[in-house]
Parts: structure tokens; sequence; C-alpha cells
């Protein structure tokens, strides 16, 4: 029986989707404005990268042909000129949000049609009520925040205060969430976690998508930096997805990453967690050892969205590509007969774009394994088709909002 590998390149967008004016979004691309930059010498850093992008691999698999679908417009640097060695295209977002939960589930075969709550650029930024009753029972004296942040930019602010008073980090962004961050010694991981079940809790009435914890470690200021042991507390997906239909197959799915929080735990059995890309990476090819017959394993590469795409970090974002590119033999090598790479996105996050949100843009459909001969797949009208040719791929029922392009 096949198994599946489905990799998420979170925020890896490759061109503005047919409605991105309405998200403001209109004329975005992530790879193409990062391989414009690249070429320009705009994307040069000492010590880190120079010159053109470089991603021969996924080239070679048909990310620059799906970057021409997608935009009708050559990606500068990835210009392989044979026909593509996998099956290549991409997918537009049919959810009501450019968040994670939304982009993620939709991937696993449920579009988000309900709008999430968000919280006002103002200061403070959470309702009164809602602080108030998240503080009665967490045992509060008082937090800090209270506003739309970075979330390296904050703890540098507060992180000393933090310290001194004892009193936990609360922000948000333009996601619909609320983002908790303590020191993790401290604080506490544990006392943490416990305060982002209770505002879990209070933050139901407001319909927000998660709640999220950020513990950092260091000892001032320029030394604080975020952990792995962050923790989502996410609402469930509002109807089976693709993991709850394997899991009731009696299929295991191995989550790396962020995914098991994304789905609030919910269809995935095996959980690896790891700091950054290349750790991913690493627990990627692990769960790829683990995997038996009939398995998924289910990756979401975090950096590109959270070091680089909401930082605005053209170098670092073509660095990180560039570097996943360097390792995706490792992966391919590690595959079995009958099994299916599938590399995706979940939005977009063009590190040239104004503010730090998300873009709303189309995702590249990229899908190798052994036996696999290249070919077009189009522009797919719903990411909920990549979950429904797993679905097909692993023989377990289809879902009634994608069509697999197997």
């Amino acid at each position: 029986m096949p198994r599946a590998i489905l990799c998420v390149l979170d925020s890896f967008g490759i061109g503005g989707a047919a409605d991105a004016d309405a998200f403001g979004d209109a004329g975005s691309d992530t790879l193409g404005h990062i391989a414009e930059r690249c070429a320009s010498g705009q994307g040069d850093r000492d010590g880190l990268r120079n010159g053109p992008l470089s991603l021969p691999n996924l080239d070679r698999l048909g990310l620059g042909a799906a970057g021409r679908l997608s935009t009708g417009k050559d990606v500068p640097g990835l210009e392989f000129s044979g026909e593509p060695e996998g099956l290549w295209g991409y997918a537009a977002e049919v959810s009501n949000g450019k968040d994670t939960p939304s982009g993620h589930w939709e991937i696993a075969g449920v579009p988000v049609r309900f709008d999430w709550g968000y919280f006002p650029e103002t200061i403070p930024t959470f309702p009164d009520e809602l602080i108030a009753k998240i503080s009665e029972k967490g045992g509060l004296d008082g937090i800090l925040g209270n506003k739309h942040a970075s979330g390296t930019e904050i703890i540098a602010e507060l992180g000393d205060e933090h310290v001194r008073t004892g009193k936990p980090i609360f922000y948000t962004s333009a996601d619909s969430v609320i983002q908790i961050a303590a020191h993790e010694e401290q604080y506490g991981l544990e006392k943490l976690f416990r305060l982002c079940e209770i505002a879990r809790e209070f933050a139901d009435p407001y319909n927000i998508g998660r709640v999220i914890a950020r513990p950092f470690s260091g000892e001032t200021a320029g030394t604080f930096e975020r952990t792995a042991n962050r923790r989502d507390y996410s609402v469930l997906p509002p109807e089976p997805t693709l993991l709850d239909r394997l899991a009731a197959d009696g299929r295991t799915v191995i989550g790396v990453g962020k995914i098991s929080d994304i789905f609030a735990h919910q269809g995935v059995a095996k959980v690896l967690k790891g700091a950054g890309n290349d750790q991913l990476f690493d627990k990627t090819l692990a769960a790829m050892d683990m995997a038996e017959d009939g398995d998924l394993v289910f990756s979401n590469f975090i950096d590109f969205d959270s070091l680089y795409g909401h930082r605005r970090d053209v170098p670092g974002y073509a660095a990180a590509l560039e570097h996943f590119d360097q390792r995706l033999p490792e992966l391919i090598a590690r595959m079995r007969e009958g099994d299916l790479l599938i590399l995706t996105a979940d939005h977009g996050c063009d590190p040239t774009w104004r503010g730090t949100d998300h873009t709303r843009e189309n995702v590249p459909v990229i899908a190798t394994g052994p036996g696999i001969e290249g070919r077009g797949i189009g522009g797919r009208k719903t990411f909920a088709d990549i979950g429904e040719s797993v679905a097909k791929h692993l023989g377990v029922a289809q879902g009634p909002n994608g069509t697999s392009f197997l």
C-alpha cells in the first residue's frame, strides 16, 4: 500500500489570487518578487547568499512552470528548459481568510466558509471584558502588551518587564489569534500552557481561531529568543478532514511541526516537533522512516513565514528556499515505491509587500514519486484538491469539497 508525504512550505505563494484585490493584495507574488529582487542584486546579503535565485530541484519538478501558469510571467532564475519531471500547477484558496488554519484545513479538504473574529488595530486591542475574565480565572495581576505586534519585537520590548513583574505578554496580529508570550523558565511552561487554555475558553465567543503559547528564553532583551515549545490551541475544523478520514480507516497521520496544533490535535496520531526548517526537515525524514503502508506524513516548514515573510526579509527568505531545495533530494531518496510527495503552501507572505501580513496568493502544487510522470495539472479551484489527491492515492473515502488531480 502506498504512503503520502505532504509538505507545506508555510507562506510560499506564487502570485496574487483572482480575489487578491478584496484582501488588498492585488499584485502580490512571494516567489516572483523574491526572484526579481535576487536577479537585481537586492537579494544579496554578505555571508548568506548572492546572485539570482537558484532552485534547480524544485524547478526541475515544475516550480517555474507553475509560477508562469499562475502569473503569466517568467520567474527570474527558474529557467529549466525541459519538460518538468513532476506534476505541477497551482491552487487557489476559497476559504474566507488568508490565515494558517484556513489554509491548512482547506488543504485537508475542509474550506473555511465562515468569517473569523479579529482584533482591531488599536491600543488596547483586546476587549476589557475578555482580559478581565482571563485575568480572574488565571489569577493575573495584569498583563503587558495588549496590541498588534511582531512576536520577536514585543519580547525585546517587554521581556525584561515581564521577567521583573511576572505579567504575561498578550498580543495579536492580522490573523484571528491571541498570542501569549512568557519566559519558559522564569514564568514556567506549564503555567503558560494553562493560561492559554483559559484564554481559549473565553476566546470562543469572539470566534478566534487560535490561542498561541509563545515561550521564550534568554537573560536580557538582547538575548531573548522564542523556543521550539510553542503550542497552538485551535478550534476544531467544522467538518471531518482528510486526517479524520485516515484515522477512521486505521491509518496513522504523523504531524511534523505545528500540524497537530493547527488541527486541534484531532486526527494526528504521532507528533514530531522541531526548531526551524532544518530540524523540521530532519524530523520529516524520521517520520518517513516511521510511516508504514497507507500512512501520511504531514509537515509544516514554518521559517519561511515566521522568520522571513512576516519580517519582510527577502535575502533570508531566498536563502531558506535555496537551502530547502538543496536538501530536497534527501527526501526524494527516502521515498519507497508507490510513495507520493506533494509540496505546497497555505497562503502567501510576500516579503516585498506593504505591512507584515499574509498575502492572498495562489500556492504551488508540485508532486512527485517513483513512477510518476511529469505533467501539468492546471490551476486548481481549491486547496481541497490537494487533500483529495492524497485521499485517492491512499485509497480512503473522498470528501465533498475537492477533486483529485491524480
